[in-house]
C-alpha cells in the first residue's frame, strides 16, 4: 500500500495540487446521483425504448423538425413495445418519452466530457499524483464500459420484448453505482484528515473494517436486487405493507422451475428479497452503529455511522411509502437517490477505517491524510 502525507499547514503544496482534483471528482459523483436519478425515472416512464439506435455522437443532436420527429416515430413503431402496448400512440405522447431517454443520454455524454477534459487538464498540469494515474484511468474505463452496457440494456428490449431484460438493467444500475464509489472513495483519500491521536480509538477504528466492508457489499447487493425489482415493474405487483398477499412470507415464492428463476423472474420473490434484505441491512447498520457509539472510536468514524443509520431510515421509509403509493414517480426517485447516499456514507465509512489503518504506521504527527 502507498501512502502520501500533507504537513499540518492546510494549504500546503499537496493540499493546493488535491484540493481541484477532489471537488472535481465531487462534481462528477453528483452528475452520476443525478444520471441514477434521471434514469430511474426513464425507466418509470416507459422512455427507455423511445430511442431505437445508438448514435453517441450524432445523437446529441435531437429532432428539429416535424419530419425528423416524425422518422424517430416511424422507428419506435418498428419495436414490439409501439406494437404491443403503446399503438395509436401520438406524436406528443411520444415526445414525451423520447426527451427523457435523450436526456439521460445527453447527460452520460455529458458525465463523460466532465470526466474526460479535467482529467487531461490536470495530468499535464501535474495535480496527479503517481499512485492517482491509474486509478483515474480505470474510472474513465468504467465510464465507457457503463456506456456500452447502456445500448446493450436497451438493444434487449427492441426485439421479441416490450421491455428491457431486468439482469442487464440491474448492471447498468449497479455499475453506475460501482463507478459512484470508486470515484467517490478516491476523492475521500485526496481529503486532508486529522488522524486520531488515542490508540485505542485507531485500534476501535481498524477493528470495524471487516464489518464496515461487508455493509458496502450488502449495499451494492441491495441495489441490484432493485434493479431486479425494477426491472421485472416487481413493486407494481403487491402494494401493501408490512404483508405481502395477506402473508408476511407468502405462498408462492418458490412456483418456477428452475428454483433459482425465482429470485431473478418471480416478480412476488423479487419484491419479497428486497424488502428482507432491506431489513436485514437496516439490522446491520444499527448494529453497527452502536458499536462504534460504545466503543472508544473516533469522532468521524461515530458521525458518519450516524449519518448511515439515519440515511438508511430514511431509506426504508421511502421504500415503503412508494410501495403504499403504488410506485409514485417522484417518491421512487426519491427512494432511489437516498439508495446513493447510504452507498456514500457505507464508501465512507470504509475510506475513514483504511485511512486510520495506514495512520497506525505512520506518525500523526507528520500524517494527515492518507492514499491508497
Amino acid at each position: 500500500m502507498k501512502t502520501a502525507s500533507y504537513s499540518h499547514d492546510p494549504l500546503g503544496e499537496l493540499e493546493r495540487k488535491r484540493r481541484p482534483v477532489r471537488y472535481w471528482l465531487y462534481a462528477i459523483c453528483f452528475m452520476i446521483l443525478c444520471m441514477v436519478v434521471v434514469g430511474g425515472a426513464t425507466r418509470l416512464t416507459e422512455s427507455g425504448l423511445s430511442i431505437t439506435e445508438w448514435k453517441p455522437i450524432h445523437g446529441v443532436i435531437p429532432p428539429l423538425t416535424t419530419e425528423e420527429w416524425l422518422e424517430e416515430l416511424e422507428k419506435y413503431r418498428q419495436i414490439p413495445e409501439y406494437q404491443l402496448i403503446n399503438k395509436g400512440m401520438s406524436l406528443e405522447e411520444f415526445k414525451f418519452i423520447f426527451w427523457w431517454e435523450w436526456g439521460h443520454r445527453l447527460l452520460g455524454r455529458a458525465i463523460g466530457v466532465a470526466f474526460f477534459v479535467p482529467l487531461v487538464f490536470f495530468w499535464l498540469r501535474g495535480n496527479l499524483e503517481p499512485w492517482l494515474k491509474p486509478r483515474l484511468v480505470v474510472g474513465f474505463f468504467l465510464g465507457g464500459v457503463q456506456g456500452a452496457i447502456g445500448w446493450w440494456m436497451v438493444a434487449s428490449g427492441l426485439v421479441n420484448r416490450v421491455d428491457v431484460s431486468q439482469y442487464r438493467l440491474a448492471i447498468h444500475l449497479t455499475l453506475a453505482c460501482v463507478i459512484f464509489g470508486y470515484l467517490l472513495y478516491i476523492a475521500r483519500l485526496l481529503a486532508p484528515t486529522q488522524l486520531s491521536q488515542r490508540v485505542e480509538e485507531r485500534q476501535a477504528d481498524v477493528s470495524n473494517f471487516g464489518l464496515a466492508w461487508f455493509i458496502m457489499l450488502l449495499v451494492f447487493a441491495q441495489i441490484f436486487l432493485g434493479g431486479i425489482v425494477a426491472g421485472l415493474n416487481a413493486g407494481l405487483a403487491y402494494n401493501t405493507w408490512p404483508l405481502m398477499d395477506g402473508e408476511f412470507i407468502p405462498d408462492g415464492l418458490l412456483i418456477m422451475s428452475p428454483w433459482y428463476l425465482n429470485f431473478f423472474e418471480n416478480v412476488l420473490t423479487v419484491q419479497f428479497q428486497h424488502r428482507m434484505m432491506a431489513y436485514f441491512l437496516t439490522a446491520v447498520i444499527a448494529y453497527q452503529t452502536v458499536l462504534v457509539l460504545r466503543a472508544s472510536t473516533s469522532s468521524g468514524l461515530k458521525r458518519n455511522a450516524v449519518w448511515l443509520v439515519t440515511a438508511i431510515a430514511v431509506q426504508v421509509l421511502l421504500g415503503v411509502l412508494t410501495i403504499l403509493s403504488n410506485v409514485e414517480l417522484y417518491r421512487a426517485l426519491a427512494h432511489q437517490a437516498v439508495a446513493v447516499f447510504v452507498l456514500g456514507f457505507a464508501v465512507e465509512q470504509v475510506c475513514l477505517i483504511q485511512k486510520e489503518r495506514a495512520g497506525m504506521k505512520k506518525s500523526p504527527e507528520t500524517l494527515k491524510a492518507i492514499s491508497a
